[in-house]
């Protein structure tokens, strides 16, 4: 198969890392699956019960990753105090397991106590009743724990934000058993594959030939005196996943919406994992199913030496040029589309499982 050759300056450039897993529109696709699939079940009225006049789940779900920032707009009172009491709170959304191993154990290599996987649970212990400082060590709120359980069935369904990739010098992927091992000597963190970089200009070429065309779109014009920005030429492959892929999932079914997106997969009748058992051990499942589809998101990528960039603020990291295969595209979109499908029935299922 002929390949796609990525190839990079590593001549101080710099690559913003996206902060939104899946993006707005994933993210509200998982709760707009799960708004509809909650209709007239006792799980409906005890999320209306925790949500303010106006919300639903599909507008709740980009909720944890606007308290990072400004970027959704000014904090709210709610949200400052949240990240008052949670500093860590960024280190909720993700877990750094070994692409290449089959299950999520814990304490094994990549995890940790404050992860995806152990916060889906104090979540899940929240909404049940359990409030004592073993479940729910945050002491999270039982609105707060349907906001980020939103935001994290989402997450969790991601791949790299379950199976991540570490490298060695000359970018071969390797497999830690310890944590120890990951020294930034012989083995490094690719963190989630924001230091793997994609081609983005040749990428989306490709997918040009590959994805149909989104809609036409009126983009707002810039306020006078605003600099042109300069085009992205690089793209991490973490970013990729959040945004680029669930672009083309959109426009490979024709979804204008996330509304749209969630009533055209549901009417399709898909087929989707179910879970059986106390909802306090499925974030393991889910993290298991996403760990599936991670071995999959690298199959047929492979990574260059070690190179180096610099970002604004002056801080110097490594990054490794990625290979991938020349039809990409279509294989990572068909796959975001069963997670995005997945992460939604996931979410209705385990809230009417709480409250059944």
């Amino acid at each position: 198969m002929n390949k796609l050759v990525i190839t990079l300056a590593l001549s101080g450039a710099f690559v913003s890392f996206n902060a939104h897993a899946w993006g707005n529109d994933g993210h509200r696709a998982v709760g707009a699956i799960a708004d509809q699939l909650i209709q007239g079940s006792n799980a409906e009225q005890r999320v209306k019960a925790l949500l303010l006049p106006g919300e639903s789940l599909e507008k709740i779900s980009t909720w944890a990753d606007c308290v990072k920032g400004t970027y959704c707009g000014p904090l709210s009172e709610e949200m400052t105090a949240y990240v008052a009491a949670n500093p860590q709170h960024s280190t909720y959304h993700y877990t750094d397991v070994p692409f290449q191993n089959a299950h999520y154990h814990d304490h094994d290599a990549g995890t940790a106590d404050d992860d995806i996987v152990q916060t889906l649970k104090q979540c899940i212990a929240t909404l049940q009743g359990k409030g004592d400082k073993i479940s729910n060590p945050h002491n999270f709120t039982q609105r707060q724990a349907l906001l980020i359980l939103t935001h994290l069935a989402g997450d969790v369904v991601q791949p790299l934000h379950v199976g991540a990739a570490y490298v060695d010098k000359s970018g071969a992927f390797v497999v830690p058993q310890k944590q120890a091992q990951i020294d930034a000597v012989h083995m490094y963190d690719a963190r989630g594959g924001n230091d793997l970089l994609l081609d983005d200009v040749k990428l989306s070429a490709i997918s040009a030939q590959l994805i149909p065309a989104a809609p036409a779109e009126v983009k707002p014009a810039a306020a006078p005196g605003t600099p042109p920005r300069a085009p992205q030429t690089t793209r991490p492959f973490h970013s990729y996943w959040d945004t680029t892929v669930v672009n083309y999932v959109f426009r490979r079914v024709g979804a204008r919406s996330p509304q749209e997106f969630a009533q055209l997969v549901i009417a399709s009748k898909p087929t989707v994992e179910a879970y059986t058992g106390d909802p306090i051990s499925w974030p393991y499942a889910w993290a298991d199913q996403s760990l599936a589809v991670a071995k999959l998101a690298h199959s047929g990528v492979t990574a260059g030496a070690i190179g180096q960039q610099t970002s604004k603020s002056g801080e110097v990291f490594n990054v490794w040029a990625l290979t991938v295969p020349d039809d990409y595209p279509v294989p990572s979109s068909a796959a975001a589309r069963t997670q995005l499908i997945q992460g939604g029935y996931n979410l209705a299922a385990v809230l009417k499982a709480i409250w059944q």
